[in-house]
């Protein structure tokens, strides 16, 4: 606990201090007072003429060197920006307490940090507080050395011995303990957190590095009163140390932070999130708001990705400074935050932060020559008022955030009343993401035959869920449950990888099947997909025909400037894509022309009746002319009996699937299935004769 930084940004040089009269104000104050009369006193008490006489010594200017030396660049044990590392000065200041006394000790860590000051512009009240607070720990030590009765003065310098060494080390606890306590209280009131949780978040790895330097300053003593040409070894293991706890911190930094941004990433997050709830007041809220950019995606189409991560860069930044401190800005991916409010009076309160946010977000941008007004839909949830742990605060406040685009009001609070959600399926939702996370779900197979010739035409990848206490469960419950959360976004990168993974697995051994997997009108929302996409197919060594993209027909009724380019988007690298659950809605033929689709599904629950409802058989029959009219493949979902297939082939329909031809099979199964039917003769074309209709609970 070297010093305080209280700035958010540390290249920022606006700091100038906190407000007058507030509680953090008030400890600066009286701790630097007190600190600076000590300082003051004990040069007082020591007085000039040994200052003078000491000056004359070049062990004193080396040690002072040292001092100086070891103050301008701290080791991190930290990506805290509020606690700013331990200075390897420690180790040499102490030396000077040991040798030469108080006095001088705090005298030359004053003038260190001083020039620390001079490198890095940090504000003045900030040097005053760190001397203080350095000041009045030497005076800690400095007493406990006294009362075992070693005294230093420079007239006569003190050299450590055998029996010495339990003042030493109570003296050097008491050196860290006094640093810490003020250290971690500025903190505490800084971020408005318990100076319990601060302590416990940084005593640890702070206390290893400060035993290192004060253990070592007895030997600096030692090696000062025999041989002092050998004292600047001492600054190879504090090199050793600094470039160690160094690239320790980069790799915490990289693990806990967004490589564009450098905001907290998700795994920061949720840490932080518990802590604010474990220490959350009876009366205080601790608040978590989802922030996703409107109109983001225009920008990356149009400028490319490079302008697209310098606007997220800005965004970032715009975002921290309309925070307070102790609040949590992280980057969940995208062109989706999150920020955290470990403390938070009541919903209004909640209301008029997000309303800031806005504000700074709607401020123009200029790049590239350009003008962009940007803005925002914020999803807000509290903590107990919405959800009792992190996963609920995210799901509720998602839903939130979802429910401000669709009315675009900008803001919204999380209303249960709104929220299509039920305790039971929230559960549900937390075991998805876990099921996610441990690799739970699997792919299932299911063929898609040539009605004409009965050749293989490509599987689709169908997700199966068997939940450890509930047995299988349908994707008709869980998929629209992920596509209302912040879990579909993984749920489709989970399903895509697996099929990539198969389908590659099928093609380089021969199967050269085209493998269908369904996505979401939200998932054409992210404007990450294709990329995704893209690099599955390159790293895998596929061909873009090897996987074949489902849309639903919803996406014809969602917003034409999302879906169209996204569409486009996907179509662009090749990748084929079909119209899934077509006659479902109410899309415009117009709509469909525009629509870059190679095939159209024809929703089952019309194909199972054909052979029972005339208005049902007109239906396909209709949409079989329609498909066909446009230069599309037909492919009819559900075909369970052969007089269905029969009469499909009659109304010209070319593709189908069901459980008459195969059930939805394992990989290995379905890898088997495809190799016997690729060596076999002649095409089993048994379905065209009449037959009993299969039914699908016993196939």
């Amino acid at each position: 606990m070297g010093v305080l930084l209280l700035m958010a940004d540390p290249n920022d040089t606006r700091d100038t201090g906190p407000r007058v009269g507030s509680p953090l104000w008030a400890y600066l104050t009286a701790v630097t007072t007190v600190g600076l009369l000590v300082l003051a006193a004990a040069q007082w008490l020591n007085g000039p003429a040994q200052l003078v006489d000491l000056a004359r010594s070049p062990l004193f200017w080396m040690l002072a060197v040292l001092i100086v030396v070891g103050e301008l660049r701290p080791v991190l044990l930290s990506s805290s920006m509020t606690v700013g590392g331990t200075y390897p000065s420690t180790m040499f200041t102490f030396a000077a307490l040991l040798h030469y006394g108080l006095p001088v000790a705090v005298l030359t860590q004053a003038v260190g940090i001083v020039v620390n000051r001079a490198v890095t512009r940090k504000a003045w009240h900030r040097v005053a507080f760190n001397i203080a607070q350095a000041t009045l720990a030497c005076t800690a030590a400095g007493a406990v050395l006294a009362a075992f009765g070693g005294h230093a003065i420079p007239a006569i310098s003190w050299v450590p011995r055998g029996p010495d060494m339990l003042a030493i080390g109570l003296a050097g606890l008491a050196y860290f303990v006094v640093r810490a306590l003020l250290v971690s209280g500025a903190v505490a009131l800084h971020e408005r957190r318990s100076i319990h949780r601060v302590i416990r978040s940084t005593i640890g790895h702070q206390s290893l590095v400060y035993a290192g330097l004060l253990g070592l300053a007895p030997l600096v003593v030692v090696v000062m009163n025999h041989s002092p040409a050998l004292v600047p070894l001492f600054l190879a293991p504090m090199v050793a140390v600094y470039f160690t706890a160094t690239l320790s911190v980069r790799r915490d930094h990289q693990a806990t932070h967004d490589a564009l941004t450098g905001l907290p990433n998700r795994k920061m997050l949720v840490v932080s999130t518990e802590e604010a709830l474990a220490e959350a007041r009876a009366d205080d809220r601790v608040g978590l708001f989802l922030l996703d950019l409107d109109r983001f995606k225009e920008v990356n189409d149009t400028l490319g990705h490079p302008v697209g991560d310098r606007l997220l860069q800005i965004v970032a930044h715009r975002l921290i400074h309309s925070v307070r401190p102790g609040d949590v800005v992280a980057r969940l991916g995208g062109d989706e935050f999150a920020v955290l409010l470990p403390s938070i009076r009541d919903a209004a309160a909640a209301r008029e932060v997000a309303a800031r946010l806005r504000v700074a977000l709607t401020e123009p941008v200029r790049l590239e020559g350009m003008t962009f007004d940007l803005d925002a839909s914020v999803g807000i949830a509290l903590y107990p008022d919405h959800a009792p742990d992190f996963e609920m605060l995210m799901q509720r406040s998602d839903v939130a955030m979802y429910l401000a685009k669709e009315a675009r009001t900008g803001v919204e609070i999380y209303v249960a009343d709104k929220d299509r959600n039920s305790p039971e399926r929230l559960n549900l939702l937390g075991d998805l993401r876990r099921a996610i996370d441990r690799s739970e779900l699997r792919l299932y197979y299911q063929p898609k035959l040539d009605l004409a010739s009965g050749q293989v035409r490509g599987v689709e990848a169908l997700l199966r869920w068997r939940h450890p206490e509930r047995g299988m469960i349908s994707p008709g419950e869980f998929v629209p449950m992920a596509e209302q959360s912040y879990l579909m976004r993984h749920l489709t990168q989970y399903v895509i990888d697996a099929a990539l993974e198969q389908t590659a697995h099928w093609w380089h051994t021969g199967l050269h099947e085209q493998v269908s997997v369904n996505v979401s009108a939200r998932d054409l929302l992210d404007s990450a997909l294709p990329e995704r996409l893209g690099a599955g197919l390159a790293q895998y060594r596929l061909p873009p025909k090897a996987i074949q993209l489902e849309v639903t027909e919803r996406v014809l009724m969602t917003d034409q400037a999302y879906t169209a380019d996204a569409v486009r988007a996907l179509a662009s690298l090749g990748v084929p894509l079909a119209l899934d659950d077509f006659g479902t809605g109410y899309s415009s033929l117009v709509r469909l022309q525009r629509l870059p689709v190679a095939e159209v599904k024809i929703d089952a629950s019309f194909v199972r009746r054909i052979g029972e409802s005339k208005d049902d058989e007109r239906i396909v029959r209709s949409i079989v002319d329609l498909v066909r009219s446009l230069g599309l493949r037909s492919v009819a979902e559900g075909v369970e009996s052969a007089d269905v297939a029969a009469r499909l082939v009659d109304m010209g329909c070319e593709l189908a699937q069901g459980w008459l031809f195969a059930e939805p099979m394992s990989a290995a199964d379905a890898t088997v299935w495809l190799r016997e039917r690729r060596d076999r003769a002649e095409p089993d074309l048994g379905f065209l004769r009449p037959a009993e209709v299969l039914d699908p609970q016993t196939a």
